[in-house]
């Protein structure tokens, strides 16, 4: 048949010479896409109606409280009340920006899957990965930060809204840029590391774009903050199993936890309440002369004086909110996890699963501990890594190795590792959080600032784990499937160096989060006492009585 002779019976489509291909139409890239949507909607639909409300709970802003409602205010009232502080502006713009990044997460893992399976039109899969990186970055590099900026402006006592005269407040939105600056620098500079460092390496390579720059970067920040989560985690754990005898848990416990956190809110709405008349009642004053004001500042004026004590009690009492919002909710969990496991099922599973989960973060310590060691000191470590002496990582390594002989054991050994980093974080869950409880009562500030970007701090942890997930299953993939990953994710990173920089840090959470136990129970009275006694008598104002 002659070449001419292909064309016969086309009904529209140009003949193309031999090894083109017709582009697909906007109708079959927008089918194939759809399962990625669907997956965007519907993780962002979970994330925000059921995972956001859960993550917020403990939320508290220091905005938008324009009423004051007090604590046996009706059901009704309460209920609207709720409404309307769901609908403020600055919290639904953290619920949309805590459901998108996840949901972009979960899509950009669904994307990495589908080019390592081939599934879905190529064509469908570069456009997701054009749209879904990108904006997956911008997330977590500026907008996620410039919140959290926010909330640390506004915590340190600056208010971003406009003034009685519509004005927007400069000093507090000046502060607010130069923070946010200096976060870019640091990101960008910081990123190239120490010259002579692998780091720097990788980030003076050129021919990087912005987009592959930044990717490095969060890879490699999220490979640190979850070596330092699952070190936190693999102490905290242990020690909340070996280490305390908690004491039981009673309803009555709870509701006496309660009533001090509505008194507490009460006293606080109070406060900003005359803290907001007083201020409308300074900025309607008229405008004094000029040695009025000097000697005003001189003296002092009672409004001034008055101000100024209101403003360290409501900074007192947010500490105090804060510190027994954090205790009421883990009293809660732990009263759940006690009727859980006095049932018979939680004494058959629940009680022993903890107990070997404990011993394994103990192992898990130690094997990383002495990798180090043995990395550090013999001559040729380069094929010894704390993935190879872990038992439930060799013993799945192994059986990925039996279902495919030709896997990389060794590299498949590391990405088994860093997913089992995640598994300790979240299965720890409950301890993480009573051992941050514990660590932040000699410092409630830092538990406030925690607790007001919570859903932040959550959205930015699962992208870079997905990121730095990625980038670590871009270095273990077979040679045919690395250049379909690299071209959306760049060159890999070195295995070497992800499991010297992730055992570093590693040992270096576990180590500092076994000093601040140790530090922690020493100032509040020794190993005796559980973590809940040092509670809201200890604290007068958001400080430690003297």
């Amino acid at each position: 048949m002659l070449p001419s002779d292909k064309c016969e019976g086309d009904t529209g489509d140009a003949c193309l010479a031999p090894g083109h291909h017709v582009p697909p139409s906007f109708a079959t890239i927008a089918i194939s896409s759809t399962p990625l949507i669907a997956t965007f909607v519907i993780v962002a639909f979970v994330a925000l109606h059921k995972i956001f409300p859960i993550v917020a709970g403990l939320q508290q802003s220091k905005e938008g409280d324009d009423h004051y409602l007090p604590s046996d205010a009706p059901p009704s009232l309460r209920q609207k009340h709720a409404e309307y502080s769901a609908r403020t502006g600055r919290r639904r713009v953290i619920a949309i920006a805590f459901s998108t990044t996840v949901a972009l997460a979960a899509v950009l893992a669904e994307l990495i899957l589908c080019e390592i399976s081939s599934t879905l039109n190529p064509v469908a899969r570069g456009l997701a990965l054009k749209v879904t990186i990108p904006t997956l970055l911008f997330m977590l590099v500026v907008f996620i930060p410039f919140l959290e900026l926010q909330s640390i402006v506004s915590a340190s006592g600056w208010n971003f809204q406009r003034t009685a005269e519509g004005r927007l407040p400069r000093v507090a939105w000046l502060l607010q840029l130069c923070g946010f600056i200096l976060w870019l620098a640091g990101f960008w500079w910081l990123g190239k590391g120490i010259p002579g460092t692998y780091i720097h390496k990788i980030a003076s390579q050129p021919g990087k774009g912005l987009s592959e720059a930044c990717l490095e970067r969060v890879g490699i920040i999220g490979i640190s903050l979850m070596a330092l989560l699952s070190g936190f985690a693999a102490v905290s754990n242990p020690w909340q199993t070996f280490g305390i005898r908690p004491k039981p848990v009673t309803e009555a416990d709870i509701s006496r936890k309660q009533a001090g956190l509505d008194a507490t809110n009460d006293m606080l709405a109070a406060k900003r309440s005359r803290l907001r008349a007083l201020q409308r009642k300074m900025n309607e004053t008229p405008t004094e002369g000029f040695m009025n004001k000097v000697l005003g500042s001189i003296r002092g004026s009672p409004d001034t004086q008055e101000l100024k004590a209101l403003q360290l009690e409501i900074s007192g009492l947010e500490s105090m909110g804060s510190s027994l919002s954090a205790s009421l909710s883990l009293l809660q969990n732990r009263l759940s996890f006690n009727r859980r496991a006095s049932s018979p099922l939680g004494k058959l599973l629940l009680t022993p699963t903890a107990y070997a989960f404990s011993i394994y973060c103990i192992f898990r310590i130690l094997s990383t501990t002495i990798t180090t060691l043995q990395r550090t000191f013999l001559p040729s470590p380069d094929s010894l890594t704390s993935s190879t002496t872990d038992p439930i990582n060799r013993m799945l390594s192994l059986l990925a190795k039996h279902v495919d002989p030709s896997l990389d054991q060794l590299a498949w050994s590391r990405q088994i590792s860093f997913l089992l980093s995640g598994l300790i974080l979240l299965a720890s869950f409950n301890s993480v959080l009573q051992t941050f409880h514990m660590l932040t009562k000699l410092s409630p500030s830092i538990l406030y600032h925690a607790q007001t970007n919570l859903a932040l701090l959550v959205a930015q942890i699962s992208a870079t784990y997905v990121i730095s997930s990625a980038l670590l299953l871009r270095s273990n993939l077979p040679v045919e499937m690395k250049s379909v990953v690299s071209d959306a994710l760049g060159s890999p990173l070195e295995p070497g160096f992800v499991d010297r920089w992730f055992d570093g840090w590693f040992l270096f959470a576990s180590l500092g989060t076994a000093v601040g136990i140790w530090v922690g129970r020493q100032v509040m009275g020794g190993w005796g006492r559980d973590w809940d006694d040092f509670d809201e008598g200890d604290v007068e104002m958001g400080q430690k009585r003297s």
